[in-house]
């Protein structure tokens, strides 16, 4: 079990309905502190087999982000661009009165996970990171156009997108949507958390802001009858190197984002450890949570993670 979570006003005026658990601690204490991020179309329940099997060692924060649940849910697209995204996260951590932290993420979490790790690098704030299937940011964009696979699994974001399905969403709430872009495949994924999360759905200005995260996002998604081929004029985004320590769990039989997505990173994250859990789908925090837990629990204990 974990703790319900509580109101935490940023300075940026958003309110994020967060857990803190735990031993007390910032920098000086004796209890480091994990910062966890969830996916689309969850909330922090994402990562609770984690935050109760770590909590005993670690203050473990899991916010509900932008636009979900009980959250600030502004209904603009531009309030989900991912540098405001990722400010949330340390505007959170010094709310909480965090200096250090290690940030978690998975899906969507995972994605901003990337951002804050490599922002928070450069001024010792971020020390370690974790990225649960979730594609790096140099890697994804070029696989949407060579990768036939990515690309007919991502076809959902043009759906997302696409205004023509806002009168679905204001019916039916995001089940709606759900239903039609993947069909009955998320509902029988979804296991003990089935009617809190569909529960959740209902809410129509939470279901607008999830999914102005993808409304928001610079990413491009060709269409399935584009060339696979990068585009004359392509140019990659400029991410720097990852130099953190740096676990990447990648679930194997993940239907949105095949392990092509891990091919070349070391190219891009210097000190990483790749886990790989055969058996599990894309929601692999709570479809495989002892092989994520041991996996945490290695990389967290390894001298690198002080």
């Amino acid at each position: 079990m974990i703790p319900a979570p509580t109101r935490v006003k940023l300075a940026n005026g958003i309110e994020l309905d967060t857990v803190d658990t735990g031993p007390a601690n910032t920098n000086g204490g004796d209890a480091p502190a994990l910062i966890f991020l969830h996916g689309f179309p969850e909330s922090h329940r994402t990562w609770r087999h984690q935050i109760a099997h770590l909590s005993d060692r670690f203050r473990c924060i899991a916010p509900d982000q932008r636009g979900y649940r009980g959250s600030s849910k502004p209904q603009d697209v531009a309030s989900y661009t991912p540098d405001k995204l990722i400010g949330d996260v340390f505007a959170l951590a010094d709310a909480l009165g965090v200096g250090e932290f290690t940030i978690l993420g998975h899906d969507w979490g995972g994605a901003i996970a990337w951002g804050v790790a490599l922002g928070g690098q450069a001024n010792g704030r971020v020390t370690r990171a974790v990225i649960a299937n979730a594609p790096h940011p140099a890697i994804f964009p070029k696989l949407l156009y060579t990768d036939r696979v990515q690309r007919a699994a991502s076809q959902y974001f043009r759906a997302f997108r696409d205004p023509a399905n806002d009168a679905l969403v204001e019916r039916f709430g995001l089940a709606g949507m759900l239903i039609k872009a993947f069909g009955e495949r998320p509902a029988s994924a979804l296991n003990d958390e089935q009617d809190q999360l569909f529960a959740d759905w209902l809410d129509r200005d939470a279901a607008r802001g999830m999914l102005n995260w993808y409304r928001a996002s610079p990413m491009a998604v060709p269409p399935p009858e584009a060339p696979y081929v990068l585009p004359a004029d392509y140019r990659p985004l400029p991410v720097p190197p990852l130099t953190i320590p740096a676990l990447v769990i990648w679930a194997m039989d993940d239907h949105a984002l095949p392990p092509s997505n891990l091919d070349g990173l070391g190219e891009y994250v210097t000190d990483l450890t790749v886990v790989r859990v055969a058996g599990s789908g894309h929601f692999v925090t709570w479809e495989a949570p002892a092989a994520v837990n041991a996996a945490l629990d290695a990389f967290l204990a390894a001298p690198h993670g002080g």
